[in-house]
């Protein structure tokens, strides 16, 4: 058996001059960054050369089945419909808040290839949650589906720059002033290709919400280059990985089989927009979609599509591996079992290896501001060091910087601090927010907020989130937003919430309220008065009531890591 090359050997073979990764520098915006040299120039472009795929099947939902070529001509009717009927120009934003549908994938690429920016929102959001993002980017037109149409219902008066909504899946048909899906794709000007729109690579492309320091959720503003490159990036930790293999394999970047991808996140997430959606329509790969995630109904998808690579996150391994029905069907044709999103036991990498012979395990490092992957960690190497989220692509750079240095200087190997990053998957900054975007973006650095240290391979470790945030089963919740709701109970004085380790979920959300003298209130009346809030997802499963004070500091800060401590001892199990 040969010597697996190292980090640097692999590097430098697939980087070479005249290679499919061949790295360029580029100026942007002021400052000299490492770019993929051949990575598409545009959304537009991905759409229009997935048209090569047309006799394979792309998307399948329930008993759906959509191929490439079909796909494009819906995705060039919506263009033309928002260029040549609507009006819609180059940086206009045009909003998308539905649950995993085909016509999800279809607004998307038609948005995108009319030029406008996409602004993909969280469907598990409440009604006022969703006006936020659509007042919050301005957008122009809406896709959504019946579900989110009616949890904005009483929203639409107010939300003025808002010109058009467009249903979907509404089987008892749109209400008045709005369109039915099916009649815009058949309203469309003639023609079966895409309106005239120039993109250049550092043209706006998307934005996506994420949870900040500041109480509401911030817009990242990406653009063409963000998002094209990282469909490279995927590629070369494909490539990487099989290169660092015992027994190395093909390092081709598109396999001659078509490959089957269980989709089991949500799209408006960057990892399922950029890292499945994209990567699948550039690549030929079948996009498997569920109604809702189940772990029973993932393993006969698996079993019917052949599904070639599924993950999410690490709660939904989990179910499949736990499952009682795990051995009742044949899960042989996987070959990729990945994830990221949330923390990750060492325990399910030996797991996996043992339930799945052909399925490599693999975990990835990324946010929402770094337009998905950042790190890659597979095969291998997620053997050798399953507590660590990989090194970095190529085209990124990653240091550890001391929380409290604003100079940006790099600590030594193997010390904690926070995990700067910097590379063309960085994203420009938050829309409409530029106190924020200068205090988290820094010369072409992001400050990610994740603490972190790197080894002596510039492999990253996570050890802890310097943002008050917990991420329950690759769900951001921000806490101030938990702890606002529950400050607006009347009996409830002071608040604090944390992470509770979690299993599957990697953490659950928890509360510790102190309730004001005099004044009564149950776990459960607790519980509900959120839900009426906030999405289901960030109601916490526990909450402490106390009627002593929280601890603070001198300053007055709520002391977390004791809490923390203190809570996951007492709630564990």
């Amino acid at each position: 058996m040969s010597a697996i090359p190292s980090l640097a050997e692999v590097h430098a073979r697939l980087t070479a001059p005249g290679s499919l990764f061949e790295i360029e520098s580029r100026d942007i915006h002021g400052v000299a960054t490492r770019v993929w040299k051949n990575a598409p120039r545009s959304l537009r472009a991905v759409l229009e050369s997935s048209r090569t795929h047309a006799d394979r099947v792309f998307l399948v939902y329930e008993d759906e089945r959509i191929g490439f070529e079909d796909h494009f001509r819906r995705a060039a009717a919506i263009a033309r419909v928002l260029v040549e009927v609507w009006g819609v120009r180059k940086g206009d934003r045009v909003a998308i808040a539905m649950r995993n549908f085909p016509e999800w994938a279809v607004a998307f690429w038609g948005a995108a290839a009319a030029g406008a920016i996409v602004v993909p929102l969280n469907a598990w959001w409440k009604g006022e949650e969703l006006e936020y993002g659509l007042a919050d980017s301005g957008a122009r037109v809406l896709f959504c589906d019946a579900e989110r149409a009616h949890r904005l219902a009483p929203h639409f008066a107010k939300l003025g720059a808002l010109e058009r909504v467009v249903v979907a899946r509404d089987e008892a048909g749109p209400v008045a002033g709005q369109l039915r899906f099916e009649d815009v794709l058949a309203a469309a000007p003639a023609g079966d290709g895409l309106p005239d729109v120039a993109l250049e690579p550092e043209d706006d492309a998307t934005i996506f919400y994420t949870s900040g320091t500041t109480g509401k959720p911030k817009g990242a503003l990406g653009t063409q280059r963000n998002i094209c490159g990282n469909l490279v990036s995927l590629a070369f930790a494909q490539a990487r990985g099989a290169m660092r293999s015992p027994a190395p394999a093909a390092t081709s970047a598109v396999p001659a089989t078509q490959q089957a991808q269980l989709l089991s996140v949500p799209f408006f997430h960057a990892t399922g927009c950029h890292s499945v959606l994209c990567a699948n329509t550039a690549f030929g790969g079948k996009l498997v979609m569920m109604h809702k995630w189940d772990a029973e109904r993932a393993m006969q998808l698996i079993e019917r599509e052949q599904i070639t690579s599924f993950g999410g996150v690490p709660s939904m391994v989990w179910e499949v591996i736990e499952h009682p029905r795990f051995r009742q069907y044949d899960l042989s044709s996987l070959k990729s079992v990945a994830y990221g999103g949330a923390p990750a036991a060492p325990e399910l990498v030996r797991r996996i290896r043992a339930v799945f012979p052909t399925g490599m395990p693999g975990n990835g490092y990324g946010l929402t501001e770094t337009s998905s992957v950042t790190t890659f960690n597979g095969a291998a190497d997620y053997e050798r060091k399953p507590d660590s989220v990989g090194a970095p692509v190529p085209v990124c750079e990653v240091k550890v910087v001391a929380a409290d240095d604003p100079s940006g200087r790099p600590l030594p190997t193997g010390e904690i601090g926070e995990i700067w990053i910097k590379g063309p998957n960085v994203v420009k900054g938050y829309w409409g927010k530029p106190e924020a975007t200068t205090d988290t973006f820094v010369a072409g650095w992001l400050r990610s907020g994740d603490l972190g240290r790197l080894d002596d391979e510039g492999f990253v470790y996570i050890v802890d989130r310097a943002k008050d945030m917990v991420i329950r089963g690759g769900e951001n919740v921000y806490c101030v937003e938990v702890e606002s709701a529950l400050h607006d109970h009347p009996a409830v004085m002071d608040a604090a919430v944390v992470g509770i380790p979690h299993r599957v979920l990697g953490e659950e959300v928890g509360a510790i309220v102190t309730v004001k003298p005099g004044t009564r209130v149950t776990e459960d009346q607790l519980r509900a008065h959120v839900a009426t809030r906030l999405a289901a997802f960030k109601v916490p499963v526990k909450i402490e009531i106390r009627s002593e004070p929280l601890p603070r500091n001198a300053n007055g800060k709520l002391m977390k890591r004791e809490l923390r401590a203190e809570l996951a001892k007492q709630w564990s199990g």
